[in-house]
């Protein structure tokens, strides 16, 4: 988890590197500058630290504002961890959005994949020259049959490096009309 900077008036809590490169990215795209604008979007390290992290930015600092974006699966952690910050009761995923914290079904990269589409990907990954290795994951058996844009997510998810870097190029290429839900939601609570 990184050091949060005390002099940031809001705070934005993702998981990972990919979350925090496709935040960025869309805001600078949108015309914001997050650092003048006093946000500081924060990489937990993973989901099950969130809890440590809202203790630490949240001690002894009033006026803080915190947001963040998770994977559908990770709800539970958030949901446990903004209860005993005690930043309000936390029944269902609606609650959850009115205290500012958004869920990506079932991930980041199916919310990227789904508002760039299909061929969209196809050409990031063409101009990636990445289409022949695409092709190999679609041809291996036990993945041959899921819907392409499911192949497309194991792809992006399978390899060192690869989730950074697409979520990056899909941020940059998902048209500003389109911006998955979770994301265009928490741009707008920054």
């Amino acid at each position: 988890m990184e050091r949060v900077d005390p002099a940031h008036r809001r705070l934005v809590a993702v998981e990972g590197a990919s979350d925090r490169i496709a935040v960025h990215t869309l805001a600078r795209r949108l015309g914001r500058d997050l650092a003048a604008e006093g946000v500081e979007v924060v990489e937990l390290g993973g989901a099950a630290t969130i809890g440590r992290f809202l203790r630490a930015a949240l001690a002894g600092r009033r006026g803080l504002g915190v947001c963040g974006l998770y994977d559908e699966a990770e709800e539970h952690f958030f949901a446990r961890a903004i209860e005993q910050a005690g930043l309000g009761a936390v029944h269902d995923r609606g609650r959850l959005e009115q205290l500012g914290f958004f869920a990506c079904e079932p991930d980041l990269e199916a919310e990227l994949i789904a508002a760039v589409g299909e061929r969209g990907v196809l050409e990031v990954l063409e101009e990636q020259r990445a289409s022949a290795s695409f092709r190999r994951l679609q041809a291996q058996p036990a993945l041959s049959r899921l819907p392409q844009a499911e192949q497309m997510r194991r792809f992006i998810a399978g390899r060192s490096g690869h989730k950074a870097r697409y979520a990056a190029l899909l941020s940059e290429a998902v048209p500003l009309d389109r911006l998955p839900r979770p994301l265009e939601l928490l741009l707008q609570r920054m």
